[in-house]
């Protein structure tokens, strides 16, 4: 495994703190109190707080907008892409939680990087919103209100990043399994 640059350990360490206290608590002093240097040493590596909120924010967006054009290019039903689409989720919420809640907490806090982090979003919103009414169109999918299901869908998979650290995951794949069966099938018997 290659090692980590101190500028992606400050990444990795700040992006704890604002999970543990929020972005506007945490000085660069605690920052590298936390990670056991002078702060002056931070910008050796870094030119601001902002920098790093942006950087964690922008990294995880676009990976969620290439997981997104992956998905949408594929050949297959409006169903199999939201089962990716729940894969993709629970691969970001178990490989970066903390990064994840800073993008789902603290992304009003970004300055110069705003607009695009809002595109991003957008775009990635609309994209579900249009494979769920490809899925109506088909008759994959229910005939319910498209934006009521985006809602639903991303807001218990933008939230995994809180509840996945708090329970004891036997396996990924099973936790896949599960919630794609709850959040596409539902809990009906």
């Amino acid at each position: 495994m290659k090692k980590e640059t101190r500028k992606q350990e400050i990444t990795r360490v700040a992006a704890k703190l604002f999970k543990e206290k929020g972005y506007t608590a945490v000085t660069m002093r605690d920052l590298a109190a936390e990670m056991g240097i002078k702060a002056a040493s931070l910008y050796n590596h870094i030119d601001s707080k902002q920098t790093i909120l942006q950087n964690i924010i922008i990294t995880i967006a676009e990976d969620f907008t290439n997981g997104m054009q992956a998905i949408t290019s594929l050949e297959c039903s409006s169903l199999q892409k939201l089962e990716k689409i729940i894969a993709l989720h629970i691969k970001i919420a178990t490989t970066n939680a903390n990064g994840l809640a800073a993008l789902n907490s603290d992304w009003m806090h970004l300055k110069h990087k705003l607009d695009y982090y809002l595109k991003l979003r957008q775009d990635y919103e609309n994209n579900v919103k249009h494979i769920i009414q490809n899925g109506i169109a088909k008759h994959e999918i229910k005939n319910i209100d498209p934006d009521v299901m985006v809602f639903s869908m991303l807001t218990t998979l933008r939230s995994l990043y809180l509840w996945i650290p708090k329970k004891e995951i036997a396996s990924i794949e099973d936790l896949k399994a599960s919630l794609t069966k709850i959040l596409l099938t539902g809990i009906n018997k």
